[in-house]
């Protein structure tokens, strides 16, 4: 495990067989909130990464219900019963496996690694709006139906999850990068995705955290790129 701290975010990166995933934790008066569970035996470094920090995991948000991003939830919850878990409403349902679209949606399947065996179920349904701790909830539909990315409003630094990538080249999700094809061959709907991209990049954010990838300071004139090579959306 990798820690890279930029203020009040550290960024935890794992290995899996094939690519990197990141996960973080967001340092508040009060405790610690853990943005994605990353992969299944990333549980103790989570929380060896919390006590080096000095204080507890109080919320678990989650970007989206792949299961790189959710891998370690049942083991988290076995040692932290009581810390509610956050996610979309729309990707509750993934979380519980149902990949079923609803009225309405663009009629593209949805990819990706959802394999229905978390056990654990949400506490709250997040809406866009919503604000957990410092974090605010944007959506951010593309990458998953239910894809959200979250602002903290005191540095606004941006946790995008998969709507983002920064390895293999900055790029939305659907966007191609042939070194790092991983998030767009999971991707749900490229146009959506790149649409979340133009609004995320309005909150004009200060440092850009993805779920693969380092971390991008200053990555308003990179986003705009990647506006560009879509042909400004």
């Amino acid at each position: 495990m990798r820690i890279i701290r930029e203020n009040s975010l550290y960024q935890l990166t794992f290995l899996s067989r094939i690519f990197p995933v990141n996960c973080y934790l967001v340092e508040e008066d009060d405790g610690l909130t853990l943005v994605d569970a990353a992969l299944p035996y990333s549980s103790k470094g989570i929380m060896q990464a919390a006590a080096q920090i000095g204080k507890p995991i109080t919320r678990i948000v989650l970007t989206h219900a792949h299961d790189d991003h959710v891998g370690a939830l049942d083991a988290l919850k076995q040692v932290l019963p009581d810390v509610p878990v956050h996610i979309s409403a729309r990707d509750a349902r993934l979380l519980a496996g149902d990949r079923t679209l609803e009225p309405g949606e663009p009629d593209t399947p949805i990819r990706g690694g959802i394999s229905g065996k978390v056990r654990t179920r949400e506490d709250v349904r997040l809406q866009e709006g919503d604000r957990i701790g410092s974090l605010l909830a944007v959506a951010a539909p593309g990458h998953t139906p239910g894809s959200m990315a979250f602002l903290d409003t005191r540095t606004h630094a941006l946790i995008a999850g998969d709507a983002l990538q920064t390895r293999g080249g900055i790029a939305a999700a659907g966007q191609l990068r042939p070194w790092f094809p991983f998030p767009a061959w999971a991707t749900w709907n490229k146009q959506a995705a790149l649409e979340s991209v133009l609004k995320l990049r309005d909150y004009r954010p200060s440092l850009l955290a993805v779920g693969h990838g380092r971390m991008l300071r200053e990555p308003e004139a990179a986003m705009d790129r990647v506006i560009a090579e879509a042909g400004g959306i």
